[in-house]
């Protein structure tokens, strides 16, 4: 099972998420436990003001540090006294990449995930410097706020647990499970505007299915992330197909986002 805690200014970005599809299943299985706090709920003023203007001027808002801090040790403090450990979480521009290895981490982990969303400008960095938060980037660019980045990290470890998913080889099959991106995928009818299954896939050969998708793996992998292949340790029958693949040509690589035209 897993355990998480959402802490945000903005409970509506998350609640219509976990309220649908798979983590939606996930949470009615008791798989899949979140809780939402609005940080707000932890200001002391009447206004309920969590945010201000930035020290040394600047445009935008910086998220206050008491509320945050108030709400973690509050948090901390309720689910310590029950015997969970706590893992606190921040989504932050500077942290380390996630990846699926982090995923299967938390995916792994017994502790309670608790992931503090920033927004604004940004947090008080007296919140990292009290808190030691782990800090988890899910890319590099820039995003409104935190909300987005702790979904990306709870759907990713959730869809781990065993039980989740409902065939469990569908995680063993898709992109990240191995250095490789995924095969292409078909379903009826056979042929959409002209466009048709690969004859391959219709065979009922499942040896020649298992080899075409492995190939075509490769192959997107090799024209489209060519980096996880570095210093990749392949199978002979990797090394075959590659090698067919390389044969074949690559065509037209897709031009960088920003630099169209």
């Amino acid at each position: 099972m897993l355990r998480c805690d959402v802490l945000t200014l903005f409970p509506e970005m998350v609640m219509p998420v976990l309220d649908s599809s798979m983590l939606k299943r996930a949470r009615e299985k008791g798989l899949l436990e979140v809780n939402v706090h609005n940080l707000r709920d932890y200001t002391m003023d009447k206004h309920k003001v969590a945010d201000d203007v930035p020290y040394g001027g600047g445009a935008g808002m910086v998220m206050k540090a008491e509320p945050i801090l108030r709400a973690v040790e509050e948090i901390r403090r309720t689910y310590e006294e029950r015997g969970e450990g706590v893992r606190l979480l921040l989504p932050s521009p500077t942290g380390r990449p996630f990846t699926q290895a982090c995923a299967h981490d938390l995916a792994a982990d017994s502790r309670r995930l608790v992931i503090l969303c920033g927004h604004y400008e940004g947090i008080d960095d007296r919140v990292r410097l009290s808190l030691r938060p782990e800090e988890i980037s899910v890319g590099d660019y820039v995003l409104t706020g935190g909300e987005l980045p702790a979904l990306i990290l709870i759907d990713a470890a959730s869809r781990l647990v065993p039980g989740v998913l409902g065939d469990p080889s569908s995680i063993i099959e898709e992109s990240f499970a191995e250095p490789l991106l995924e095969y292409p995928h078909y379903t009826r009818p056979a042929e959409v505007r002209g466009l048709t299954v690969p004859e391959v896939l219709l065979s009922g050969h499942h040896e020649a299915i298992r080899r075409w998708r492995r190939k075509e793996a490769l192959r997107a992998t090799y024209e489209k992330r060519p980096d996880l292949l570095k210093d990749r340790e392949l199978t002979v029958e990797d090394r075959q197909l590659l090698a067919d693949i390389i044969r074949e040509g690559v065509p037209g690589a897709p031009v960088p986002c920003g630099e169209e035209g």
